[in-house]
């Protein structure tokens, strides 16, 4: 089996969530590969809640170069992929190849995991009917609306579909990703 994770992320991605994603695969010896529509440098955002605000605001994150662009990557080579939160994924969702790419791997049986907002992704590609997920609780009218069965914990495991919350819920997603990976 492939030790290659595909990471999906783009410009306005969550700069926690992916610097977070290729520290923890190196750190357990897996190969992280980003993606995203274009092999180029990324502008990440980060995501914080502020007193007074009844929303998160944003700010400028860090610079992530993006590997290889998502028509460039094939489900075969690797052996998981993590969709990135943010506000990338409600572009992405948009991105036929990257939703070619995603039920790909769920043919492939194959873990898919995101984060947060990525869950915009699932939903486009079709992927949460019947299924137990979580994710920001800003995005989960797309969930009730796909068929999916919303899940108010931190991350949650449904075979080999593994999502959480925010970037807070790191130590019970990541638990899940390496159980899945095996």
């Amino acid at each position: 089996m492939s030790r290659k994770v595909l990471i999906v992320t783009g410009d306005g991605g969550d700069s926690y969530e992916a610097l977070y994603a290729c520290q923890r695969f190196l750190e357990a010896r897996w190969e992280p590969i980003v993606a995203a529509p274009a092999r180029r440098r990324l502008h990440m955002v980060v995501h914080d809640f502020e007193p007074g605000w009844e929303t998160y605001v944003e700010r400028p994150g860090h610079i992530l170069e993006a590997d290889v662009a998502i028509t460039a990557v094939a489900a075969r080579d690797f052996a998981a992929i993590v969709l990135l939160g943010g506000r990338a994924p409600e572009y992405l969702r948009n991105d036929a190849s990257l939703i070619s790419l995603v039920r790909e791997f769920a043919a492939q049986d194959k873990c898919i995991c995101a984060i947060g907002h990525g869950i915009q992704v699932l939903t486009a590609a079709e992927l949460t009917r019947g299924r137990t997920v979580t994710c920001h609780a800003h995005v989960r009218v797309e969930v009730d609306r796909s068929g999916g069965i919303y899940s108010n914990k931190p991350a949650v495991r449904d075979g080999k579909l593994i999502t959480a919350q925010t970037w807070k819920a790191h130590p019970e997603f990541y638990r899940e990703v390496f159980a899945c990976l095996g």
